[in-house]
C-alpha cells in the first residue's frame, strides 16, 4: 500500500462524538509510552501527524486520520495512563470500550506491545477483554531496534505463551521500529489485505 495522503480529521472524546462515516476504520491502541504516535507517523510518512510526547498518556481523545481519502486510521487513547484522576481514567476506559464494541465500521485493531519488556499484566488483561469483542486484532511489537534478534524472538515467544493462557488462538504478529523503519511495508500490506477482504 502506498500512502498518498494522510490528513488529521478530528478528535472525539467519546463514541457519540465520532464522525459519521461509511469509510472502514483501522484502530491502533497500546499501553502508554509504547511508541504509538511514532508508529503512526512512520506508517503515514509524516513526521508530525500524530503528536509524539515524552509524557506517557498524552493521547486522551479518539483521533481520526483520513488515509488516501479512502479509510480512517484511528488513534485510540493508551491504557495505563499517566497522572490522571480516577474519574478521567473511567471516562477514558468507557470511551475506548464503547468505540471497540459499538463502532460499526471498525474492521481491525492493532494492539502495540513493547518488545523490550517481559509480558505485562496490563497488556494481557486488555487482550483478554478484546478477544471477546467482534473486531479482530493483531499484535505489533514495537521498538525492535532496541534488542538483538535472539532476545526479540524470545520476548515475543514469552508473550505469546502467556497470551495463550488467557486467549484462544494466536493473533497475527507484526514487528516495527520507528527508528529503522522496519515493519512499515509489512504493516501497510497487512492493512491493505484486510481492507480488500471487506470490499471483495
Amino acid at each position: 500500500m502506498k500512502i498518498q495522503s494522510a490528513v488529521f480529521q478530528m478528535s472525539a472524546p467519546d463514541l457519540k462524538s465520532c464522525p459519521d462515516s461509511d469509510r472502514l476504520e483501522v484502530a491502533f491502541i497500546g499501553r502508554s509510552n509504547v511508541g504509538k504516535s511514532s508508529l503512526i507517523n512512520l506508517l503515514t510518512g509524516q513526521k508530525d501527524l500524530a503528536k509524539v510526547s515524552a509524557t506517557p498518556g498524552k493521547t486522551k481523545l479518539i483521533n481520526f486520520f483520513l488515509i488516501n481519502t479512502a479509510w480512517h486510521l484511528v488513534d485510540l487513547p493508551g491504557y495505563g495512563y499517566a497522572k490522571v484522576s480516577q474519574r478521567d481514567r473511567r471516562e477514558f476506559s468507557e470511551a475506548i470500550a464503547d468505540y471497540l464494541e459499538r463502532r460499526p465500521n471498525l474492521r481491525w485493531v492493532f494492539v502495540l506491545i513493547d518488545s523490550r519488556l517481559s509480558p505485562q499484566a496490563i497488556d494481557l488483561e486488555f487482550l483478554h477483554w478484546l478477544a471477546g469483542r467482534s473486531a479482530p486484532f493483531a499484535l505489533i511489537f514495537t521498538k525492535t531496534d532496541k534488542l538483538k534478534a535472539k532476545a526479540l524472538q524470545e520476548n515475543i515467544a514469552a508473550f505469546l505463551a502467556r497470551l495463550a493462557t488467557v486467549c484462544e488462538g494466536t493473533p497475527d504478529v507484526l514487528k516495527s521500529s520507528a527508528k529503522t523503519r522496519d515493519g512499515r511495508a509489512q504493516i501497510l500490506g497487512f492493512i491493505q489485505d484486510r481492507l480488500a477482504e471487506e470490499v471483495s
